[in-house]
């Protein structure tokens, strides 16, 4: 098989966990539709790519991660100023059922959690990553992952134990459903 087709299977196999990636550090999803088609524009137009499939993982997710950065700094905005207003709300507008409501009730949670917080998490939880690969990414030890990793899921939990909005759904048997 051709380098560049390998290369090309290799970005789509990561298309679904990229795309979360992305959905995770927008706070609407034109924002994280647009991040989503920049970064796989910049990981195929690229003349040097990783061989190795972890290497090639955290490749592509640093790419998004800088591009996210980069917008940013270029719109003069800090991730900490995010707000609930900020959130996108069509949504629940389109589909009102409990299932909605509760991704949106996570959602808010998770954007209210701290910008390092939300790193480790989109990454370790939503994007996949091992531990070793998310400490790989963010430039920070695997301890501080771990711990990290640890506070933010108490916060999310303690948040979303405080919001009266979350409707119990019943577990559907061998799917999890996430929120973010």
């Amino acid at each position: 098989m051709p380098k560049q087709r390998r290369h090309h299977d290799a970005l789509l196999a990561l298309r679904r966990r990229l795309f979360g990636y992305a959905c995770a550090l927008c706070p609407n999803l034109p924002n994280a539709e647009d991040l989503y088609q920049d970064t796989m524009l910049r990981a195929m137009s690229a003349r040097s790519v990783p061989v190795d499939q972890t290497a090639l993982r955290v490749w592509v997710f640093r790419i998004m991660r800088n591009l996210w950065i980069d917008g940013l700094r270029a719109a003069g905005r800090l991730p900490e100023l995010t707000t609930d207003d900020d959130i996108d709300l069509q949504i629940v507008l389109d589909r009102p059922d409990d299932l909605t409501i509760n991704r949106l009730a996570v959602r808010q949670a998770f954007m209210k959690l701290a910008k390092p917080h939300r790193d480790v998490l989109a990454l370790v939880d939503i994007a996949g990553f091992s531990y070793a690969e998310a400490s790989q990414l963010l430039e920070v030890p695997q301890g501080t992952i771990m711990s990290r990793i640890s506070r933010a899921r108490a916060t999310l939990a303690l948040s979303l134990q405080e919001d009266d909005t979350l409707i119990a759904l019943p577990r559907a048997q061998g799917r999890r459903i996430t929120g973010v």
